[in-house]
């Protein structure tokens, strides 16, 4: 696979005049050892990655897989010498020769001016190429690596978003919601009202860009619906009076970290700022949608009845016999699904425990990828909502059902350190829902 793909990139390289450039210069930056000289030459270089058409930008990540790797020859011979002597200094050398040039590459382009934001254009385009090209994955997990570092949450800034906050990053939170669509200016002013929260973070080298953001809404109870958060006319609350904060969307405005987390401990700080600000806050909660119940469903239903999972075998035999083969059409007709979907109750939110307490293919504790994020921020499994949310959108994703995460401050990094475990901190209701034989 390596020799196709290298001469792949030769030919390329052939071809592309500009990458040839780029490269010469990626070439000369990593060589260079002079720290201002070194600065202005990565800004040069940035500015003929910008100059790039879609096409070079793919010839140009090849190149960085094959010319910028570990010489394989220099990795043997340093293993070979730790294996026979496991001194420091043969740690050392070890550490040094398997690390790719490009990585050291990638570290002296962030230093230029608006570098950091074009490290991020280029990882959303080499995204987009892993799809069809899955060796370039070795170059991704390099600017994951360090990406995963430069955004460690210990650099992001909180900021609270309100109706006084510049337009620009106003735009930006419509652009970016990824949850629950903002519908216009009106929309997004209920949300930010008195009853409402919504939180920013931003990273020093993107000040005027928020990096991801929480939207809140503070409540006397914890939510099971999802419309009345959204519902654009209604009156806003005295928000002193709430005894419960209930997170109902967040989301990242920057494709370029998708797959780095950034979440880590992050309701935590909102949890923090709340809490002073409201000492009646008793509880923390989301209401979080199910992004990929129905994908799962669906390969279970399509199983032979002697391949699906015994203990659910009933609840799927059930859903399959109510819904036939068009089930997966619901979301078309929001009106006509629901009532449809009423005899199902018990049986999907059976089903719909099942999958959010399973393991995922890789045998991470949840496959869910809400899920995961919250319980890796320590968050307990709650509670499963039975039509919480029948717009298109989540009868397409999870027939309507919701999750309320719980976030108890005093069990927030025991639960986490129990997810780094393996383990997932769920709700006895929620455990209950599953059937054990």
């Amino acid at each position: 696979m390596f020799q196709s793909v290298h001469k792949r990139a030769l030919a390329f390289a052939r071809d592309g005049l500009r990458v040839r450039r780029l490269v010469a210069s990626c070439t000369k930056l990593l060589s260079e050892r002079g720290e201002a000289a070194g600065v202005s030459l990565a800004g040069a270089t940035i500015d003929l990655y910008r100059e790039l058409d879609r096409g070079d930008q793919a010839r140009f990540f090849s190149a960085l897989l094959v010319e910028f790797s570990p010489d394989p020859l220099a990795v043997l011979a340093a293993a070979q010498a730790y294996a026979a002597d496991a001194s420091a200094a043969n740690l050392i050398r070890l550490s040094t020769v398997t690390e790719p040039p490009r990585q050291e590459l990638l570290r002296r382009l962030n230093r230029a001016p608006g570098g950091t934001a074009t490290m991020l254009r280029m990882r959303e385009r080499l995204l987009e190429l892993k799809r069809e090209q899955r060796e370039l994955e070795a170059v991704d997990w390099d600017f994951r690596h360090l990406l995963s570092s430069w955004f460690n949450p210990g650099f992001l800034r909180i900021v609270r978003v309100d109706w006084h906050t510049p337009a620009y990053v106003l735009e930006q939170i419509i652009a970016h919601e990824a949850v629950h669509e903002i519908q216009g200016w009106n929309d997004l002013r209920r949300r930010l009202e008195g009853d409402g929260r919504c939180f920013a973070f931003f990273h020093p080298a993107l000040p005027d860009e928020p990096v991801i953001f929480v939207e809140v809404a503070l409540m006397d109870r914890m939510a099971d619906v999802v419309s009345p958060l959204l519902d654009a006319r209604s009156a806003s609350k005295d928000p002193a009076r709430a005894s419960t904060a209930v997170f109902y969307s967040i989301s990242n405005c920057q494709p370029g970290l998708r797959g780095v987390s950034l979440g880590n401990f992050l309701i935590k700080q909102v949890v923090d700022v709340l809490s002073r600000e409201f000492p009646r806050l008793k509880l923390f909660c989301t209401l979080s949608p199910i992004p990929g119940f129905t994908a799962w469903l669906a390969v279970l239903l399509k199983m032979q009845d002697a391949d699906r999972p015994a203990a659910l075998a009933a609840a799927l035999s059930a859903v399959a016999d109510h819904l036939g083969a068009d089930w997966a059409k619901l979301s078309a007709d929001p009106d006509a699904a629901v009532p449809r979907l009423a005899p199902l109750k018990e049986p999907l939110l059976q089903l719909c425990a099942a999958y959010l307490l399973q393991r995922g293919d890789g045998g991470e504790p949840a496959q869910d990828p809400v899920a995961r994020f919250h319980l890796n921020n320590g968050a307990t499994l709650d509670r499963v909502n039975w039509s919480a949310d029948v717009s298109k959108k989540g009868l397409r994703e999870s027939l309507g059902m919701m999750v309320n995460y719980l976030y108890v401050p005093r069990a927030i990094e025991s639960n986490h350190e129990k997810f780094v475990r393996g383990e997932i901190a769920a709700s006895r209701r929620v455990r209950s829902l599953v059937p054990h034989k």
